[in-house]
């Protein structure tokens, strides 16, 4: 693949105007087979943003070019039993994709072969996925709030570490690769972002000089996975951000790690200062839980995805001023920015499937 060419900024006055340029492309999935049959519920761009990846409640799981939008341009990935909870890409390699569902795993995806090179037994319902910046690492994250560590081997199949029990209701996580050591940020029911630092304090049996995991990676032409060790570890807390009144939900850092945008259940944003972890600005416009957050390939802006109302609002993330809006027909839980050198936005919600503005054309 081409790498993106390289691009400027649009500075805060001229990106209304050059923005409504911008031309909506409509992915349609056939897999739908009614209303909420094929709910998306997860929207990733791959490193490059040449590809992207959406997962369904009826368990498609689709890789989409863009520029081509017939879905026989499209690759379905086929193996999960159960609806796709969230999708993640290997940020150091433009091919390769992690899914957790609800039918209890991970899988790991070779996009250009379409093959499933690993599928990892999480011991209990799937709802998130995140990389680690170097590859190294996928955390994945259960509905009854337990993380469990992946390990990725550059010879030998990826294992399961200890799992990471939390106390509290655990919505996503990200790690912040900005700094030493390297933290996990995770949200959390009460309405709390926990700061912990990163790899966990080890174990009794990996001081002990033992492996922390049970061999729970599996060929995907078996038929079930060994459930990860029972014994758990624990996160150590650097910093609480109190940063809403109810749960948070979603959370994203600017790509120069500047920002932290969280987003809650009671219909707002928060945008915290990296450095001092001040809550610079909040974001009001959203009409309900704010399910997902993406800030723009240069951090000048950040939009959220709610399953309530409609239409998506794009903020300026220096002033927290609404700079543009996409109009919908109904709610969007799922917005994505590109992620290299385009403003274009994939979202989901609309009538049809999948949506790109800016992939049919326009001035970006």
């Amino acid at each position: 693949m081409v790498p993106t060419p390289a691009r400027k900024s649009i500075p805060k006055d001229r990106f209304p105007t050059v923005f409504a340029t911008l031309k909506t492309q409509t992915y349609y999935d056939p897999s739908s087979r009614g209303p909420g049959s094929h709910t998306i519920r997860t929207i990733a761009w791959n490193p490059t943003g040449q590809l992207v990846a959406t997962g369904s409640a009826d368990r498609t799981l689709r890789i989409w070019n863009p520029e081509k939008p017939q879905v026989k341009n499209s690759t379905e990935l086929r193996g999960h039993a159960g609806a796709i909870e969230r999708v993640a890409w290997n940020p150091t390699k433009e091919a390769e994709l992690a899914s957790v569902s609800s039918d209890g795993t991970c899988r790991f995806w070779d996009v250009r072969t379409r093959t499933c090179v690993a599928s990892i037994a999480l011991g209990g319902e799937g709802l998130t996925v995140v990389w680690a910046s170097d590859g190294s690492l996928a955390l994945a994250g259960r509905k009854d709030d337990t993380l469990i560590p992946i390990y990725m081997h550059p010879d030998s199949p990826p294992t399961a570490g200890a799992p990471l029990a939390q106390s509290l209701q655990t919505n996503e996580t990200i790690f912040n690769p900005v700094g030493s050591p390297t933290t996990l940020l995770l949200t959390t029911g009460d309405g709390s972002v926990k700061i912990c630092s990163w790899p966990p304090p080890p174990t009794a049996a990996t001081a002990n000089g033992s492996t922390p995991s049970h061999n729970s990676t599996v060929s995907p032409s078996r038929s079930s996975t060994p459930a990860p060790p029972v014994s758990s570890s624990s996160l150590q807390t650097l910093h609480t951000l109190h940063a809403h009144t109810s749960a948070c939900v979603s959370l994203a850092l600017s790509p120069t790690s500047r920002y932290l945008a969280i987003g809650g259940s009671d219909a707002l944003i928060s945008l915290y200062d990296t450095h001092d972890w001040i809550c610079r600005r909040t974001l009001s416009s959203l009409s309900g839980s704010v399910k997902t957050v993406s800030f723009s390939w240069d951090g000048s802006y950040v939009v959220g995805g709610s399953d309530e109302g409609t239409g998506i609002d794009i903020a300026h993330a220096e002033t927290g001023e609404t700079v543009a809006r996409i109009e919908t027909s109904a709610p969007a839980p799922c917005v994505a920015f590109h992620p290299n050198g385009r403003y274009w936005i994939a979202y989901s919600g609309d009538p049809g499937g999948l949506k790109i503005v800016g992939a049919a054309g326009g001035g970006m």
